[in-house]
């Protein structure tokens, strides 16, 4: 009855990292993810080099359904190049990783 609970109020019950939409994109795109329970989240994102281009979210945060739009901008706030990035989150020990594609 408790997992009902959950359900009901709102509160996720699994770790979920989605699929970026749109995916590919030019101008900007939105990540979304669940935590199921409180954590401390990094949402980063990489080129296939494994290069740190941008970090979206960095905290702690409460269970709960999030997005997070990313301009295609890296750190210093120049446009990255059409290509392959990796987006990466990161709550307590969990992780996912999934692909998106920049189209210039």
């Amino acid at each position: 009855m408790a997992e009902e609970e959950g359900k009901a109020a709102g509160i996720p019950q699994a770790f979920t990292l989605l699929q970026n939409h749109p995916n590919p994109f030019n101008s900007s795109t939105l990540i979304s993810y669940t935590l199921p329970e409180p954590a401390r989240v990094r949402l980063q994102v990489y080129n296939l080099l494994g290069q740190q281009v941008a970090t979206l979210a960095e905290g702690y945060q409460q269970a709960g359904s999030y997005q997070v739009r990313w301009d295609g901008k890296d750190k210093h706030g120049h446009p990255v190049p059409s290509g392959v990035y990796l987006y990466r989150l990161q709550a307590g020990e969990l992780k996912q990783t999934r692909r998106m594609t920049v189209l210039r």
